[in-house]
């Protein structure tokens, strides 16, 4: 049985470098700045996210405190024209595409079709069918390699997508069509209130790729650096032409699967506690602090500039017009079907009869 080494590491976590010489954490000091930035802004903002919930101007909110480093690291490596394709927890990989809040917010709202313009950036809608994505990112990527293109697709997944049927017919379709992509699993611990050691028998989930004939890395996701650098080798490798790579970025979610979940229930406080001293913006910012990349003056204008967007989500959320429940037909296909359209006009003459 494969056994996949202990999760790698650059930056320990008390913020000090580790021993590890394989892979580069000495990347310019303005790339250092913008994770430490968008990891800042990204915890700001999932926190106005869950207060605007709790407020009642979204229907439901995935929150993804503790997995900053995890999406920001992957997501910052990669190019521009590269495909990601998302779950529903990527907040962090979204803001690093340039994705607004306000455009983010419209989705958790539910008047904004899981982001349709999302793909404006080479993102994804949302998935909120768990684990289908996967075979979308294959899909885009044999796509690619059609086209002739260099593009790499990465999927996002929890530990508990890798559990779904579609993901395991994902990942093995891109391992014997060698396909450019990426499976960038978030292993936060639990799917919904299920534990990882019940999720699957294998030493760790990284073990699981060598059934698909593909390599795979465990890396500490609490770890900005590390990931950074795991992700940046396997998109490479994808775009020289070596097929797909799994990875799994071993994390915690320290906030409830949904704004509708309660994890006091099955999650012991201690083990929250003893991840919250991994915190991973914590860990960075002692990395940058003793590096010299991190100064009072940086600090002082992240958090301002997170300020801002705070506000300025709540102004265009709060008070938001509610969508139009036709829009729910008229999104589906590109032209109307019949009996969509038959179903549109039933509803609208029910809603009229109770108005």
């Amino acid at each position: 049985m494969a056994v996949i080494s202990a999760p790698l590491q650059l930056v320990g976590a008390d913020g000090a470098p580790t021993a590890e010489t394989r892979y580069r954490r000495d990347l310019p000091p303005e790339t250092l700045s913008w994770l430490y930035e968008l990891m800042v802004l990204t915890r700001e903002l999932d926190t106005e996210f869950v207060n605007l919930q709790r407020q009642g101007e979204l229907a439901l909110y995935a929150s993804c405190r503790g997995q900053e480093a995890a999406q920001i690291g992957a997501a910052a490596s990669l190019r521009k024209t590269d495909w990601l394709f998302p779950q529903y927890r990527e907040l962090g990989a979204f803001l690093t595409r340039g994705i607004s809040p306000a455009q983010m917010g419209a989705v958790w709202r539910g008047s904004w079709h899981g982001g349709l313009s999302f793909t404006e950036r080479c993102c994804a809608p949302i998935s909120i069918q768990i684990g289908t994505h996967g075979l979308h990112a294959v899909g885009a990527a044999m796509a690619a390699q059609r086209l002739d293109e260099d593009s790499v697709t990465v999927a996002f997944m929890g530990d508990g997508a890798t559990s779904e049927g579609d993901a395991h017919e994902a990942l093995n379709l891109a391992a014997v069509f060698a396909a450019p992509t990426v499976f960038f699993i978030q292993n936060n611990q639990f799917a919904i209130s299920t534990p990882e050691r019940r999720q699957h028998a294998a030493t760790s989930l990284a073990d699981r790729a060598a059934g698909y004939g593909m390599p795979a890395v465990r890396v500490d996701g609490n770890d900005v650096l590390a990931c950074f650098a795991v992700m940046s080798e396997a998109a490479q490798r994808a775009r020289d032409g070596g097929g797909p790579t799994f990875i799994e970025a071993v994390t915690y979610r320290m906030g409830p699967h949904t704004t509708s979940d309660d994890p006091t229930r099955y999650r012991a406080d201690a083990d929250v506690q003893d991840w919250a001293a991994r915190d991973p913006i914590a860990r960075y910012t002692a990395y940058l602090r003793a590096t010299g990349v991190l100064t009072d003056r940086l600090a002082e204008r992240v958090a301002g500039r997170a300020a801002r967007l705070r506000t300025d989500l709540r102004k265009a959320l709060i008070g938001a017009p509610d969508p139009d429940i036709a829009e729910v037909f008229d999104t589906v296909y590109h032209d109307i079907t019949p009996e969509l359209a038959r179903q549109r006009e039933e509803l609208l003459i029910e809603l009229g009869k109770e108005s």
